[in-house]
């Protein structure tokens, strides 16, 4: 997906700020961790351009999913693994000379949750509302990459600029999820609506020394739909092919509220989904989806792939 927005946080800048400019931006990094550990379809492709010249200043990549174990042992289980890359857009100057540092700044996380399904009710039409607390945490971490850059700096190194060149960044979260889900199988159609409150905090640690410890928050409120039911004659490995509609809206909250430019983000998706599960094999659907994302100031476009087991 590809976003028209200018990056605030990637504007190009001079080093007279000294160290306290790294530290501020790698800070801003932990700050962009909270849209990769919170599962979320709406920011799980982003690619953020800077205006001033078209490149990208960041992309984020999500993807993971979740299930539970079955109605009589009710524990569902969640993961997610998420990437971005950051370009800070670092100017360095001597008084008569500038030169731009082509600095990538790496992001890695990983996600897990565990939680607990409480049935509310079972509709007339088999339909099942289950309540479902979820415990999570999260390992991240933020390596720079000066490389071609760092022949710029050679003259310039000190305490301050060591994070450019293979510095480091760690973290972990802690928080939870409390979600609302309703789902509904039949032969004529499924569907799946989730109501999800998300929070957690995320906390430096084992961090490079020129870099200030610090911390963030990753809060938001999820709406999913999703619509699944066979098109008339149409069958491939024995099975009907399905038609996918789905909807979601993310609304963020704290921090994360404005960070990027965008309140909240919407996205449409209509799909095909492909049903193996006649036969012996580990993967039981295959679904393919064109999604059409919106917000404040922002559209774009994705295309995403799910499998169920």
């Amino acid at each position: 997906m590809v976003i028209l927005l200018i990056l605030l946080l990637g504007s190009a800048k001079t080093f007279s700020a000294g160290g306290d400019l790294i530290k501020k931006r790698a800070n801003a990094v932990l700050s962009l961790m909270t849209y990769t550990v919170v599962p979320d379809i709406t920011a799980s492709d982003l690619n953020i351009r800077n205006a001033s010249n078209e490149s990208t200043a960041l992309s984020l990549t999500q993807m993971g999913g979740g299930a539970t174990l079955s109605e009589k042992v009710p524990i569902y289980l969640e993961g997610v693994l998420g990437y971005s890359r950051y370009d800070p857009q670092f100017v360095v100057s001597n008084g008569s000379e500038s030169r731009n540092i082509p600095v990538k700044w790496n992001s890695v996380t990983a996600t897990g949750g565990i939680g607990w399904d409480i049935r509310l009710l079972k509709d007339k039409l088999g339909g099942n509302l289950v309540l479902r607390p979820i415990a999570n945490f999260s390992l991240g971490t933020v390596a720079s990459d000066l490389r071609i850059g760092a022949r710029v700096l050679q003259r310039q190194r000190g305490g301050e600029y060591d994070f450019l060149d293979g510095g480091r960044l760690n973290a972990y979260g802690l928080g939870g999820a409390l979600m609302l889900d309703y789902e509904l199988f039949s032969k004529t159609q499924d569907i799946d609506l989730e109501l999800r409150y998300s929070y957690q905090h995320l906390q430096s640690f084992a961090t490079s020394s020129d870099v200030v410890s610090g911390n963030a928050d990753a809060e938001n409120v999820g709406l999913y739909l999703r619509r699944r039911a066979p098109i008339a004659d149409w069958t491939l490995l024995d099975k009907p092919v399905r038609y996918v509609m789905e909807g979601a809206r993310t609304e963020y909250l704290g921090n994360q509220r404005g960070q990027l430019g965008f309140d909240s983000l919407n996205s449409l998706g209509l799909g095909l989904e492909l049903d193996s599960s006649k036969y012996d094999i580990v993967i039981s659907r295959t679904r393919v989806l064109a999604r059409y994302m919106f917000g404040n100031n922002t559209t774009g476009y994705g295309i995403g792939m799910a499998i169920s087991f």
